[in-house]
């Protein structure tokens, strides 16, 4: 018998794995994950009756069409049923869009930093990225993002707010690099984050949607509805988008369980409200703490801060860890920290401090 392996495509060899948040660590002090972005409150009310009552029938296929949950997002975003689609998770929306926009030598343009899975899902499509630095403040460069399009540019993301920094691209700036972009490309404004936001200069994209053909919309349950162990997101685009990414779902991919969760989680509006209000304001408590201990920090419009550790970030992500909090490292360049319980907040802030002092 052959000893020789199968081939594999050889562009996989290159591609790095996605590293999710680390769990909190079972020994030593009570431990906090700060790590993974999560929502740190149970599911809304509702939803736990209603998935309870999915869970009796998951010896059957879900809805592929999640036709109950398009209904919901139709009325709730006032767009066509049509101009939606539904994915695992927004990052399982997002490489569906690979895959109905590129091919082997077609570009895609991101900032970077940003959100990891970007090169990643770039690559697997076969396509190449262009990735464009943020500016000195962490935030979108769009000017060099415009200058960077080609012939062969098929898709830009624009996270906004972005991961792992925070920051934003507000109205004005955003619509001036629209105009910038040909009417061919794609570009994703991706709003994991959207429901975190208090600004009004930064727009819903849902609007900007409205009027550009070439403009698709990302959202998630995962962060503030607090539904990140069921995976789903959803896009709102033009029609034949949207119908692209209905034709390359994961048949299935959406389960009964997720899907009624969401509809649950839909409406419960007023106390995801008040739930996104009470972290943001957790957020802005931890901010000033930390800003007061003479940190640099970007101002965030997400659930999580960002602070730019250079080469002490594993380091510092090290004495978080002996303290009894997982925070995000990238390492050679920061730490993301989500916001969530206020022990655990206070736990992280007095780790900043002391490492401040030490210089």
């Amino acid at each position: 018998m052959s000893e020789t392996s199968p081939k594999l495509r050889a562009e996989l060899e290159s591609i790095p794995t996605y590293k999710p948040g680390r769990p909190a660590a079972t020994d030593g002090p009570v431990a906090y994950k700060l790590s993974s972005n999560e929502n740190p409150y149970p599911p809304l009310p509702g939803v736990m009756e209603r998935v309870t009552a999915a869970i009796a029938h998951f010896n059957r296929y879900p809805d592929m069409a999640c036709g109950a949950l398009m209904s919901e997002l139709s009325d709730r975003f006032g767009v066509p049923a049509s101009h939606l689609a539904t994915g695992t998770g927004s990052v399982g929306v997002a490489q569906q869009l690979l895959q109905a926009t590129c091919g082997p030598g077609d570009e895609v343009i991101y900032a970077w930093r940003s959100f990891e899975a970007y090169p990643i899902i770039t690559q697997i499509s076969g396509a190449r990225s262009v990735r464009v630095p943020l500016t000195p403040g962490d935030v979108h460069d769009l000017d060099a993002m415009a200058d960077a399009i080609t012939d062969r540019t098929r898709l830009i993301f624009v996270c906004n707010p972005n991961n792992p920094t925070g920051t934003v691209v507000r109205r004005a700036e955003l619509e001036r690099f629209l105009d910038r972009v040909p009417s061919d490309v794609l570009v994703v404004l991706d709003e994991a984050y959207r429901e975190f936001i208090r600004d009004p200069e930064v727009p819903d994209g849902v609007e900007l949607y409205r009027e550009r053909p070439n403009v698709c919309v990302l959202r998630t349950f995962s962060k503030a509805y607090g539904l990140a162990g069921l995976r789903v997101g959803f896009a709102i685009a033009h029609e034949p988008v949207a119908a692209a990414l209905r034709k390359t779902a994961v048949p299935f991919g959406v389960s009964q369980i997720a899907q009624e969760a969401a509809i649950a989680s839909l409406r419960a509006e007023d106390e995801l409200l008040g739930r996104v209000g009470s972290l943001v304001c957790e957020r802005d408590r931890v901010v000033e703490a930390l800003t007061t201990q003479g940190w640099t920090v970007p101002e965030t419009h997400a659930n999580f801060v960002w602070l730019r550790l250079g080469e002490r970030t594993t380091v510092f992500a090290e004495a978080c860890d002996a303290h009894g909090v997982t925070v995000r490292p990238f390492a050679g360049e920061g730490v993301r920290v989500t916001i969530g319980e206020t022990e655990a907040n206070d736990i992280f802030v007095k780790v900043a401090e002391a490492f401040s002092r030490e210089g």
